[in-house]
């Protein structure tokens, strides 16, 4: 914390010297508060603040939270002092200028020669653009995606007035191209949207049968890559999945997350388009606006209009310490959470009280205990149980999320199974701190134990 705090003044300092190259004003004393007001106002947030759970900790392991980095957080709360808005160049400059950067380096990760894009809020929003622009080209036409993809499609869908049509998925929780093909005969489908790492399985669609088919079919393919588009380095030497991972390059669009595997706050998002003259669609006139220079503002290729240019700040400074590349920056640090996923799922193949639900393509594991039975009905009263006790340890705690799926996904690898009702609860992981490697063999123990109680 300390070497934070010298960072953070060193930052601040340096930008006050900037400011201070502008005439002082009085400010205002509507807006002045005391020392005191300040911290006891700051005392009571921290206080209010301790009912979270430890997102910091490897003992988390739960959903998709994890701290953003420290250099991140900093440029944040520099550029903060200014608050620029990234709509137009005229709120913010300097910050647009780092998206630009930012987002050629994203472009160049994906190998999109030609590109136009832009951070956005959120991975919501992102993909929100992406149907838009799917839409705008094929009025007519509908979206598909699997049964296993984000909710937010069939969501957005209706947003937009599209019509959704849902499409299978096999025993791994990939996209069922088979199921497609039927759905193609059945629906005039203009976009199909690919997964490359569900929210519940991490499962990563075929994007590269589904560019085939698209350009077989006449449908575009917009792959939702929030979760597990920085995977994608490591598709280079086939530590994951290469062939989707590489084929997104020949996709019409995709979306990524940088506030998860991306190391940011939230507030970051992000759409590329691999045909810059969808730029033609977003064409508007805002007469109090683009004044200030000739070069297009990024609200003119986007449907946010005020957004923080801090967000841009802290990616682009992420960006500098932490390359997109294999060997160094992001490369070793996904390399330790991918290496997590295996090394848990190696202790719960051997385990006599865990199963694994299936073998995880990214680091999000899906689990369960046998200890009560094999109905699904006991197991998802074990899972419950387990959650709820690993929650509750104090210093030893656990904290795990739960994932409820269709008996198709977990049946098709544990044949065993009885099955009273239609779906089972299990246990879910996601390793998305690199400190998880050095935690699996406690995590693995202490799930153990519970499992072990009665």
């Amino acid at each position: 914390m300390d070497s934070y705090l010298d960072h953070l003044r060193h930052g601040l300092t340096a930008l006050d010297s900037w400011q201070r190259t502008w005439p002082p004003f009085e400010r205002a004393p509507e807006l002045e508060l005391s020392d005191e007001t300040v911290r006891r106002i700051l005392d009571d947030l921290v206080a209010r603040l301790h009912d979270n759970y430890p997102f910091f900790h490897p003992q988390y392991a739960g959903q998709m939270l994890k701290p953003p980095h420290a250099i991140a957080s900093l440029a944040y709360a520099i550029a903060m002092q200014i608050n620029p808005n990234n709509h137009a160049l005229d709120g913010g400059p300097a910050t647009a200028a780092m998206e630009r950067e930012a987002v050629r380096a994203l472009a160049s990760l994906f190998g999109y020669d030609e590109h136009l894009g832009h951070l956005t809020s959120s991975g919501t929003i992102a993909n929100l653009e992406a149907l838009w622009v799917a839409r705008s080209l094929h009025p007519d036409k509908a979206i598909a995606f699997s049964s296993q993809a984000h909710y937010t499609h069939r969501r957005m869908a209706e947003v937009l007035g599209m019509a959704a049509v849902e499409v299978g998925v096999d025993a791994n929780g990939r996209m069922d191209l088979a199921d497609l093909e039927r759905k193609l005969s059945e629906h005039a489908i203009g976009t199909v949207v690919a997964t490359a790492g569900t929210t519940a399985l991490g499962a990563v669609d075929p994007v590269h049968e589904l560019v085939a088919m698209g350009r077989r079919h006449g449908f575009r393919v917009h792959v939702d890559a929030a979760y597990g588009g920085f995977y994608r380095i490591l598709a280079t030497a086939d530590l994951v999945p290469g062939a989707p991972f590489r084929a997104i390059a020949e996709a019409d669009s995709v979306v990524l997350d940088p506030h998860k595997h991306g190391l940011q706050p939230y507030g970051c998002g992000s759409v590329l388009f691999r045909d810059p003259s969808v730029g033609r669609l977003y064409q508007h006139d805002s007469p109090y606006t683009y004044f200030t220079s000739a070069e297009l503002h990024l609200g003119e290729i986007s449907l946010e209009c005020s957004r923080a240019g801090a967000a841009a700040a802290a990616f682009w400074a992420t960006l500098q310490a932490f390359p997109l590349e294999l060997e160094r920056g992001f490369g070793p640090i996904l390399k330790a959470t991918r290496q997590a996923a295996l090394d848990w799922a190696d202790r719960i193949r051997t385990s006599d009280r865990l199963r694994l639900v299936m073998e995880p393509e990214l680091d999000i594991l899906a689990f369960y205990a046998i200890g009560a039975g094999r109905r699904a009905s006991d197991i998802s009263r074990e899972t419950d149980r387990i959650f709820s006790a690993g929650m509750s340890a104090g210093s030893d705690a656990v904290y795990l999320a739960k994932l409820v799926l269709p008996r198709a996904l977990v049946e098709a690898h544990d044949p065993g199974l009885e099955w009273d009702r239609p779906t089972v609860t299990v246990l879910r992981s996601c390793l998305l701190k690199p400190e998880h490697l050095a935690q699996i063999p406690w995590l693995h123990a202490r799930v153990e134990r519970l499992a072990a109680l009665p």
